[in-house]
């Protein structure tokens, strides 16, 4: 067993081990959180503060967090965790088959990064009409637009931050072409 798990540890490519743990980090830390500040023990607490200020550092609406254990709230907004979540959800779609299906945005350059970016505008759309009275705050509607802003950066940054898979198609990019 530990011989397999070094071996998949070696090919991976280092960017892409270090882009899953922050993503892990980024999803199992705004949940663990609230939790870790109402532990009794010790050094959990000072762990969830920190989890706190990186929450605060991040988030623009942090004191709308759920609560998940009273009176501690989620570290960041339900925007920003359905932000994580959508790029989870690609992260998850990446691996079961590398690049190779027609909906990851980076294979079509310029026109994918558009795409991208007007999906990664759904958040501040989301932020500027609950901040200008188009609606109250509704952590359910905050988390869809977290998510569709989450799914259209990952669709474009998986394919990036995952090299080696090889694109196909009629924009594909074949690895060993000059453009």
């Amino acid at each position: 067993m530990a011989n397999s798990i070094s071996a998949a540890l070696r090919s991976k490519s280092w960017s892409s081990l270090v882009a899953d743990i922050v993503l892990a980090g980024l999803v199992a830390g705004p949940l663990a959180a609230p939790f870790l500040a109402a532990a009794p023990l010790p050094i959990l607490p000072q762990i969830a503060d920190i989890i706190y200020t990186m929450g605060q550092a991040v988030c623009p609406q942090p004191a709308l967090g759920p609560m998940l254990w009273p009176p501690h709230l989620m570290s960041v907004c339900t925007r920003c965790y359905g932000t994580v979540l959508g790029l989870a959800v690609t992260r998850w779609l990446y691996a079961q088959n590398q690049g190779r299906s027609r909906y990851w945005l980076d294979r079509y350059g310029l026109w994918g990064f558009v795409a991208a970016f007007i999906t990664c505008l759904f958040y501040p759309l989301e932020l500027a009409l609950q901040g200008f009275g188009g609606w109250g705050v509704n952590n359910g509607v905050m988390a869809i637009f977290g998510l569709i802003a989450g799914l259209g950066l990952g669709s474009y940054v998986m394919p990036i931050l995952h090299p080696g898979a090889i694109r196909t198609g009629p924009l594909g990019q074949l690895p060993n072409r000059q453009y």
